[in-house]
């Protein structure tokens, strides 16, 4: 798996501000160009107008640690830029679900900003063609709640997290599906086809939403959207790679942007930030039609809730395959530690596995990998390890007390807990090792994102 360095030269349009971390794909080297705003600008009479405008050298290629660290400035910015832009509200402060919502844990998680009533506005419409082969626009929804992304339709890591969190979102809103829709702008001008949105649609469970929409155009088209929006796309001519910025945007029924959030090593919080994502949907629709989602509601941090910004359980569990030793969570003090919950007899976790040690193989000099084998015989559990060829440290929770504490939902389960000892990821299924690789640097490292092939 190639890395993606941070030590490019690059060539940008427009002017970097706000949030510069998101995908890449593909190994990022060589000549790099982008197209960058401050945020929304005025609706171009063409997109096409604004392609390319402007040169420049910016900083070093954006990397997704950043995004934790600025996402609330990001979106402060882009408040900012949106009163200077005009807007189209009509004055006071927010309604008070939405205004309270950014201080929840959930609009935390999100990284929200939700502006307030006075700074609402309406972006431009633009006309794409989407994973059916069908015109798609954002005038298309007026009357539902749009959750409008950016996306590389040949990404493998970020992106694909964002995916989860989408089909999971989905499935929450139940009978309220119908009146919210996921909408999608394709960032990798490489590969603008519509064949290769319909299968990373179709790849990454998405295919078979109703309310899923993945627009492309011409890369000249394109760029102008990306522009208007704010959105920052980076692009390696030689690689055919890009790297991006990970806004949301929810738009309201009356197509007003009304609060604009942030993807990234977040996103790997896969249950807690689906429900988020879809209850803010939700609260943006008229109140008559407003209902509570499925899925867990994110908590705030107890001494013992193990939730995301809570303290790590502490352990001391017999190694698998030799309990006479043990290895203690006090051991793990001090660095970034990567929890993988699993047992013997969990189809998912074979498929899961091979993953985990490749992503091992990569971080473990760095970055601590702990197995916990759960509810195992320690003899099931051994043999399981050693058919798939795991090296990292194995512990067996035979009682299944330490999953218990970390009330995991099912198997398998991982958790990301930092040097402090705090719980900073929360990932219920499967990683994939570019997906797990990504969310460990952006918290763990000062590098970019791990790079993936892109054809």
């Amino acid at each position: 798996m190639a890395e993606a360095t941070t030590d490019v030269t690059s060539t940008t349009t427009g002017t970097t501000t706000g949030t510069t971390t998101g995908t890449t794909t593909g190994t990022t080297t060589g000549t790099t160009t982008g197209t960058t705003t401050a945020g929304p600008s005025a609706a171009p009479s063409s997109f096409s107008e604004r392609a390319d405008q402007g040169a420049g050298t910016p900083p070093r290629r954006p990397s997704p640690w950043l995004l934790g660290a600025v996402a609330t400035v990001v979106a402060a910015l882009l408040a900012v830029v949106l009163v200077a832009k005009g807007s189209t509200g009509s004055g006071g402060s927010a309604p008070a679900g939405l205004a309270n919502f950014s201080s929840t844990p959930a609009g935390n998680l999100l990284q929200l900003d939700v502006l307030a009533r006075g700074n609402w506005y309406k972006p431009a419409d633009f006309r794409l063609t989407d994973q059916r082969g069908q015109a798609v626009s954002p005038r298309q929804f007026l009357g539902k709640s749009v959750v409008l992304t950016f996306n590389d339709d040949r990404c493998v890591d970020l992106c694909t997290l964002l995916a989860q969190d989408l089909v999971l979102a989905d499935g929450y809103l139940g009978a309220e599906a119908k009146h919210v829709a996921f909408l999608s702008v394709n960032v990798n001008p490489f590969y603008p086809e519509v064949r290769y949105v319909k299968a990373w649609s179709t790849e990454h469970g998405l295919g078979g939403l109703g309310n899923w929409y993945f627009g492309t155009a011409t890369p000249q088209y394109l760029r102008g959207v990306w522009h208007h929006y704010g959105v920052y796309v980076g692009l390696d001519q030689k690689a055919r790679s890009v790297v991006h910025s990970a806004e949301i945007f929810f738009i309201n029924p009356a197509g007003h942007v009304v609060g604009i959030g942030q993807f990234g090593s977040n996103a790997a919080n896969t249950s807690l930030f689906a429900h988020s994502m879809a209850q803010f949907a939700v609260d943006m629709l008229p109140a008559g039609e407003r209902a509570k989602v499925g899925g867990p509601p994110v908590p705030s941090p107890t001494s013992t809730n193990a939730t995301v910004g809570a303290p790590a359980p502490a352990f001391n569990l017999p190694l698998l395959g030799d309990p006479r030793k043990a290895l203690s969570s006090s051991q793990l003090s001090g660095k970034y530690a990567v929890l993988n919950f699993w047992a013997s007899t969990c189809t998912a976790c074979k498929q899961e596995m091979p993953s985990i040690e490749a992503a091992y193989r990569d971080l473990g000099s760095k970055v601590a990998f702990v197995g916990v084998d759960v509810s195992d015989p320690p003899s099931a559990g051994a043999a399981f390890a050693k058919r798939f060829g795991v090296t990292y440290p194995l512990v067996s929770d035979r009682t299944g007390a330490l999953s218990g504490a970390y009330r995991i939902p099912g198997l398998p389960f991982s958790a990301i807990v930092g040097p402090h000892g705090d719980v900073l990821v929360r990932h219920p299924g499967m990683f994939t090792a570019e997906q797990l690789e990504y969310v460990v640097k952006a918290y763990a490292l000062g590098g970019g994102a791990p790079g993936s092939g892109s054809g």
